[in-house]
């Protein structure tokens, strides 16, 4: 059955299976692997991924794939919402993420997965500019808090540009995979709270910012600031990751 993809899902669905070896390189497949995968599509990376690994939990919110994703060994399909999914719950509990993300949750779902401590590997299909995003450099126009919360948590192992060629729709956009492992913990709360209020106003100081998010008064972040070195006129974009953490500590 022909499925169209839907432009309101953020769906383009893989089609050239030519990529697929690209995919095991970069997320290092292995046997004993558990793998999630958000948006399957019609399956050609969940079949693929079946083959390779121990298991796969699939995640997708369109039924009309149900017919495609139907009898794959070694699959769990997930029917819902990725946002909405308890993947703690999941059982075998997976570690890498391993996916062709919907371009219109790609970011969150990212964000998000950061919170997982049982996933430590990352190799996601996403468009070119948010896969720059990830691990934008400060004092970029690409830097911001996806680039922070993303590098207080992983290291970057690799990057690999994606032809138009091997989706359809073919999408108006570069894509590229974009490979990283877990480093470190994902940013505590109140970092996290404070990475979101700084990059909610990027043409305001950090201290205006902060006030304006109720997240300090404008002196206590003056305040803050200068306990780790900056000046008030600084903005959110000049701040290392590292120092985001800091000024969270010096923070109600």
């Amino acid at each position: 059955m022909k499925v169209a993809p839907r432009k309101s899902l953020g769906q383009h669905f893989l089609v050239d299976e030519n990529i697929l070896g690209v995919i095991e390189r970069l997320a290092a497949l292995d046997g004993a692997d558990v793998v999630l995968e958000i948006g399957p599509g019609l399956g050609v990376l969940t079949r693929f991924l079946a083959e390779r690994v121990s298991h796969v939990h699939a995640v997708e919110v369109d039924r009309r794939l149900e017919p495609h994703l139907a009898g794959i060994p070694r699959t769990d399909v997930h029917w819902g919402d990725a946002l909405r999914l308890d993947v703690a719950a999941l059982d075998p509990p997976p570690h890498k993420l391993v996916a062709n993300l919907p371009y219109n949750i790609a970011t969150p779902v990212v964000a998000e997965s950061l919170a997982l401590p049982q996933l430590d590997l990352w190799c996601v299909m996403v468009q070119r500019e948010v896969a720059d995003r990830f691990f934008a450099r400060p004092r970029t126009k690409a830097y911001g808090s996806v680039s922070v919360l993303v590098q207080l948590a992983t290291d970057r192992t690799d990057l690999h540009p994606v032809s138009r060629e091997v989706f359809r729709p073919r999408p108006n956009v570069d894509s590229a995979l974009v490979a990283f492992r877990r480093s470190g913990p994902a940013a505590p709360l109140n970092v996290k709270r404070v990475v979101e209020a700084a990059f909610g106003h990027r043409r305001k100081t950090l201290a205006n910012a902060l006030s304006l998010a109720a997240v300090a008064s404008r002196e206590r972040a003056v305040a803050a600031l200068a306990a780790i070195g900056r000046t008030p006129s600084v903005r959110a974009e000049e701040l290392e990751p590292e120092e985001f953490v800091a000024l969270a500590g010096e923070l109600p």
